[in-house]
């Protein structure tokens, strides 16, 4: 009896210590064998949730004790959690009840209208294209932030890579554009902006122009010298991108007469002057180049006809007439439309 009794106790001991180590292992152990990214959009119930998670992780068992002991199913956040490899059962449930989430990096550029920075946000943050839409056209927004209409309160949006929690909302996102507005233009930028003449929406609206006309970097200071020049003496800027921008028909690769009499405020032909707010969101380099922009005598640029991206400039109309027949005969040449 006595030795049943000790054999008892040594088995109990032993199948405890068993249920100790597996506790240990299945709340403590290694429940992410390698690491992946987990999104909790706030449109997320909780089956979504485990049913996106529990394919990352295993234990699953002690996962679903843990997470019911920590009222999970109730009390979860939406986030962008990055699942590290040797990260727990108990690391796991932690890090989605208090949002412990990881930032994303946010990429903005090459982009025409508030809508079209809408759809591309959206494919980046947990925020639906209507909803960032209806925020960057908020006319009281725009006020509050100093500018005239949404329009113009969207040369706020400075292209590069923030940033940002996955989660963050459209309001949100605006001020932190904003905060980075300042920052932009208070360092350094304000002061060159002075030799402009330009107050800050007018630069990114030049900018805009500039950004559109050409990709080449180093062409860009010599064509924002020839629209400050024009705009001095008073002559009509006759930027084919505006006309693009008046009708919003972005492919059109080329623009006839009959475009030129297109009626909007944007069509820099039948206006002088800026455009009332950007055609795009130009990028730093065009800005810095209206800033930095080349003086000279040229009123007129024209593409070149050998297609490489540069312009070929002039100072008199009958200079820039022939260098425009040139590449008009090699648009015709090359049945361009």
């Amino acid at each position: 009896m006595k030795k049943t009794l000790i054999s008892i106790f040594i088995i109990a001991i032993v199948a405890g210590a068993a249920v100790a180590t597996w506790a240990i292992i299945s709340f403590k152990g290694n429940a992410v064998k390698e690491s992946a990214e987990l999104y909790v959009s706030k449109r997320s119930d909780y089956s979504s949730l485990i049913d996106s998670l529990k394919p990352r992780i295993g234990h699953h068992f002690a996962f679903d004790i843990y997470a019911k002991r920590l009222e999970l199913e109730r009390s979860f956040k939406p986030g962008h959690y990055v699942l590290e490899d040797g990260m727990s059962v108990i690391d796991i449930v932690r890090m989605i009840k208090l949002g412990l989430q990881t930032p994303v990096n946010v990429t903005m550029n090459n982009v025409k209208t508030p809508a079209y920075l809408a759809g591309k946000l959206a494919r980046q943050i947990d925020a639906d294209s209507v909803e960032l839409v209806k925020a960057f056209m908020d006319k009281q927004k725009a006020k509050e932030l100093g500018f005239d209409n949404p329009l113009t309160m969207f040369s706020i949006f400075i292209p590069n890579t923030y940033e940002f929690y996955w989660t963050v909302t459209p309001e949100e996102f605006i001020e932190r554009m904003n905060k980075e507005y300042k920052r932009f233009w208070e360092n350094g930028r304000d002061q060159k902006r002075q030799r402009t003449k330009l107050n800050r929406v007018e630069v990114a609206t030049l900018a805009s122009i500039v950004y559109e006309e050409t990709r080449k970097v180093d062409e860009m200071p010599r064509i924002a010298g020839v629209y400050i020049n024009r705009l001095r003496k008073g002559i009509p800027l006759q930027a084919d991108p505006t006309i693009k921008y008046a009708m919003q028909d972005f492919g059109l690769r080329r623009i006839l007469y009959r475009h030129l009499k297109y009626e909007s405020p944007y069509n820099t032909y039948l206006n002088r002057g800026l455009p009332p707010s950007p055609i795009c969101m130009p990028s730093i380099q065009a800005i810095d180049a209206v800033l930095n922009y080349e003086q000279h005598d040229y009123i007129f640029f024209c593409a070149r006809p050998t297609f490489d991206g540069y312009h070929n400039f002039a100072r008199t109309l009958s200079e820039h007439n022939a260098n425009a027949r040139a590449y008009q005969r090699e648009l015709n040449k090359r049945k361009i439309k």
